[in-house]
């Protein structure tokens, strides 16, 4: 099976006034199409850079970063935003749900931005919501929802354009084990049943578990794979 994502030879630095960060060394690594793969390492290690760069949130300093066969390293940032668009659905750790709006209208938003018409979205949403278990929910806003619900919530949004790879980032660490759980079923469910390609940063051995593969980052190198 082809790689859907090919990390190629892709180091990251920052630069701060003349001085140089460098975050990621060398990086190599294939993802298959389908698979779920877990990026585990201590803080600093550059995990949660290197999962930014795979959905196209930062570039690389040097080297490639392929994805479905388009090398978004060398996409400008108009045709970037619009590839991220198409192609990525992403979990935060703190939901980043609107307050104001409800779960509905949270879930709709990134189908503002394409051609479907007020049904044909409407449609998509309750299907999301139903897929997360809160079709009963669409109506309440974040504050009437407890945290499980609102990164279910949260799922939703990032599955509603059906997209072609899930980036998550520390989905469970702001929850309590049964809430924690919870979205990692979901997340197993969406791999499986919907054979959505997954890229989870987590520090939970537990919630690493639930992945394919898990691979280390050690202060900007991957190192050997876990077993």
């Amino acid at each position: 099976m082809a790689d859907i994502i090919q990390v190629q030879n892709v180091y990251k630095s920052y630069w701060r006034d003349s001085f140089e960060t460098s975050v990621l060394h060398n990086i190599s690594l294939g993802i298959n199409e389908g698979e779920f793969l877990a990026l585990m390492g201590p803080s600093g290690s550059g995990k949660t850079t290197l999962l930014n760069l795979i959905s196209g949130i930062d570039k690389p300093s040097k080297g490639n970063i392929v994805i479905n066969g388009t090398d978004i390293s060398k996409l400008g940032e108009s045709a970037l935003a619009k590839w991220r668009a198409n192609n990525i659905g992403f979990v935060f750790q703190f939901y980043n749900l609107i307050p104001v709006l409800t779960a509905f209208e949270n879930v709709e938003l990134p189908l503002l931005l394409t051609k479907l018409s007020k049904a044909e979205r409407r449609k998509h949403v309750e299907m999301a919501l139903n897929i997360v278990g809160l079709g009963d929910r669409m109506e309440h806003y974040p504050k009437q929802l407890s945290g499980g619900q609102e990164q279910r919530v949260a799922i939703a949004r990032a599955i509603v354009t059906d997209p072609v790879i899930l980036v998550a980032d520390e989905p469970t660490g702001d929850l309590d084990k049964n809430s924690a759980d919870e979205i990692l079923i979901l997340m197993e469910r969406l791999n499986k049943e919907f054979n959505k390609t997954i890229v989870m940063v987590t520090h939970d051995p537990h919630a690493a578990s639930k992945a394919h593969i898990v691979r280390h980052l050690e202060k900007g190198d991957l190192i050997q794979e876990a077993v």
